[in-house]
């Protein structure tokens, strides 16, 4: 048989993930470590939006949907890359899912 070609057989798809990211503390400026999350970002990844969300005692935890390219082993690198950021706490992935 020649000249068997699969439909999208050799094309890779997009992770979407979405990350909790909590702050140090209620006084780290969200903005500015918002812009440090998507600063730090490996290549080929970006954010698509960030939510918050109030957790307790005032601390506001960032919710950022990261979008990956399916070949770039999942999401370690960007919760590496987060969790470098200053004023960090922790990094958890909530969703993960293709698109």
């Amino acid at each position: 048989m020649s000249g068997l070609w699969l439909h999208g057989a050799l094309t890779m798809g997009k992770v979407a993930a979405k990350l909790k990211v909590m702050p140090e503390s209620p006084d780290v400026d969200l903005d500015a470590l918002q812009e440090r999350l998507e600063s730090s970002l490996p290549e080929g990844a970006h954010i698509k939006g960030t939510q918050r969300d109030d957790v307790a005692f005032g601390l506001v935890a960032l919710f950022p949907t990261v979008i990956v390219p399916d070949d770039a082993g999942g999401t370690e690198a960007v919760e590496e890359a987060f969790s470098g950021v200053e004023g960090v706490e922790s990094v958890q992935v909530e969703e993960v899912g293709r698109i």
